[in-house]
């Protein structure tokens, strides 16, 4: 019995109090989107820290990969491998042919 007119008593000073309520709602889902937003924030700041990191790792192969190809395509070496796999050599002065054209 006690336990009902206690229950009762609190509803009623509730239901007098609407204002203080609805302002104890508002702190809460404030602080609600307070948290959603921070934990958002931390979630893009790490996949930011994580695109930077892959960024960096693809340049330097970019880096490794222009200086492979500039070292692949240095004049010597492919003058080396022509003389040497294709059997290929400059034709001398004598066996050079001059076309004109009039």
């Amino acid at each position: 019995m006690f336990q009902m007119q206690l229950l009762s008593t609190v509803v009623n000073d509730l239901f007098k109090q609407k204002f203080r309520i609805l302002l104890v709602l508002c702190v809460l889902l404030s602080a609600f989107g307070i948290i959603l937003s921070t934990d958002a924030n931390r979630n893009v700041s790490r996949d930011l820290e994580a695109l930077m990191v892959e960024q960096d790792k693809l340049d330097v192969e970019w880096r490794h990969l222009i200086l492979e190809q500039s070292a692949l395509t240095e004049h010597n070496r492919i003058e080396a491998l022509v003389d040497t796999k294709l059997n290929m050599h400059r034709p001398a002065a004598v066996d050079e042919i001059v076309v004109k054209i009039e």
